[in-house]
């Protein structure tokens, strides 16, 4: 899981006013990531960070007005040459 320092330094925030809910689309962000992956299995390679990092960001940014169906096609498409067939 991305420790709170490095999402922070990603969405390039010094303040910690918004660390819990930057723990919390953590979370959110590793989710989803293995549910497009379909897997339980933690990964450290470096495409599923880069899409972790990519869905936190996203969630941060858009958090009034996210785009979801934008969001999931673009994080399927990071990950297609890593995803499971099946679960």
């Amino acid at each position: 899981m991305i420790s709170l320092e490095k999402a922070k330094n990603y969405l390039r925030v010094t303040s910690s006013d918004d660390d819990e809910l930057i723990m919390e689309l953590v979370q959110a962000s590793d989710a989803l990531c293995m549910d497009i992956l379909r897997t339980d299995e933690k990964s450290d390679a470096p495409l599923v960070a880069v899409a972790k990092l990519y869905t936190l960001a996203y969630l941060y940014e858009h958090r009034e007005d996210a785009n979801h169906e934008e969001l999931m096609q673009t994080v399927r498409a990071l990950l297609s040459g890593i995803r499971k067939e099946v679960f």
